[in-house]
């Protein structure tokens, strides 16, 4: 009888050792870490962790001839672009605004009119987000774009707002590949004259781990300058 009783006790606490071995590999014991289920890497930027990197790679553009007229040069960023004479003035500030905390700082701007909540802006900027996963280049332009504008949408314009979508499209900027989006948003600002912009946000392409962004708003009620939003996408040009 203890003999048997030597075996079952055995084989029980074999049994026990598997189960126990199961439950941790599947759910866990208290005070261990569970497998987590696969998700965004919190440790990239975040534009690299919401738009992974594409699995077609975007069609090669012809070099473009260079742009015959005064440009704005942003080394950083990698893009020139059209400048423009008086009443445009050029930017020197490194303004950091949205979740995503792009960082302007090349570029133009003039005062459209000044309001309790300070000067409001005509502007022409430019900068970079790291758009890209660990020292790759492959970027998923539309999805860093949709990402970008609804960032510009949510933290740059008063709230609510209305869009109403005028662009959405893959183009080559220069040569290079690049997404624009161009809309107007409609706004109710306190003491603010104007109550929708005109915005061109392009998202280029210039062979690095950052995008190259383009953003230039025009107040409406300085709408006599719309055609600039055009103008500059076109004008852009790579530095490299």
């Amino acid at each position: 009888m203890l003999t048997w009783f030597g075996v079952g006790g055995a084989v029980i606490a074999v049994v026990g050792l598997i189960v126990v071995i199961v439950m941790n590999l599947t759910t866990g014991l208290p005070g261990s870490t569970p497998p987590r289920p696969d998700g965004p890497d919190e440790s990239l930027p975040p534009l690299a962790a919401a738009c992974p990197p594409p699995t077609e790679a975007p069609p090669e553009g012809k070099e473009a001839p260079a742009y015959e007229g005064e440009v704005t040069v942003d080394q950083v960023s990698g893009i020139s672009y059209r400048a423009y004479g008086d009443p445009w003035m050029g930017w020197h500030q490194n303004w950091t605004s949205g979740e995503l905390q792009v960082s302007y700082t090349v570029g133009q701007y003039f005062v459209t009119e000044n309001y309790p909540g300070g000067q409001y802006l005509a502007s022409i900027l430019s900068g970079s987000v790291p758009a890209a996963v660990n020292d790759g280049t492959d970027l998923d332009l539309k999805c860093v774009s949709e990402q970008v504008v609804a960032d510009v949408r949510d933290n740059y314009y008063p709230q609510p707002n209305t869009m109403e979508n005028i662009r959405n499209e893959a183009v080559t900027l220069g040569g290079r590949p690049a997404w624009i989006r161009e809309f107007r948003l409609s706004f109710d600002g306190e003491g603010l004259a104007a109550t929708d912009e005109l915005v061109g946000v392009a998202l280029i392409d210039v062979g690095r781990a950052e995008a190259a962004v383009l953003y230039v708003s025009i107040p409406g009620t300085h709408s006599e300058y719309d055609h600039v939003v055009d103008e500059v996408m076109e004008s852009v040009r790579p530095t490299d």
